[in-house]
């Protein structure tokens, strides 16, 4: 745990210091584009090796989809109710 938050705080200090640099972060955000989809890529092996999960994958894909959805109405609610107490403009 020491370990993530030492290299969280140095990824804090690198982007303090390297945010003065404009071309540097157009290539961090391409870089870091590329580093979450090969996270993801291994995600997908991780579980596509995992036999329990790939037995059991038509009961997680049904929570899963239960699990997104309620995310995704939730999450749209709760926008549309802090737009409506801070952003809406009343005409009147």
């Amino acid at each position: 745990m020491i370990t993530v938050l030492i290299l969280m705080v140095a990824g804090i200090l690198a982007g303090l210091w390297l945010g003065k640099f404009p071309s540097i972060m157009k290539v961090n955000d391409r870089l870091i584009s590329w580093a979450i989809y090969l996270l993801l890529f291994l995600l997908g092996v991780g579980v596509g090796t995992n036999k329990a999960v790939i037995q059991s994958l038509d009961s997680i894909g049904l929570q899963a989809l239960l699990l997104t959805i309620g995310a995704l109405i939730g999450s749209i609610g709760m926008g549309w109710v802090i737009y409506r107490a801070f952003f809406h403009l009343n005409n009147h």
